[in-house]
């Protein structure tokens, strides 16, 4: 199923996403830091929602209260 969150507080703006059966199959950050979205994106691709939300949930990013990261984390509970 596809998804589209619009992010809050960082400098990307939205997150598509696509799950199947619990597992992150596509994921695409738009705007923000490209070079590392890209990297976080290809490595989330494959994983579940619970263990993406474990490891992303609460990075910050200097002195946001939130992420990119964070803001997947936040995403997916969405769609748990």
């Amino acid at each position: 199923m596809k998804y589209t969150y619009k992010t809050k507080g960082v400098c990307s703006s939205t997150i598509n996403f696509e799950v199947e059966n619990g597992v992150i199959t596509e994921l695409q950050f738009i705007g923000g830091c490209n070079g590392n979205l890209k990297g976080i994106s290809s490595l989330c691709k494959g994983m579940r929602i619970e263990e993406v939300i474990e490891r992303l949930e609460g990075i910050r990013c200097g002195f946001k209260s939130t992420s990119c990261p964070d803001q997947l984390a936040k995403a997916l509970k969405e769609v748990q």
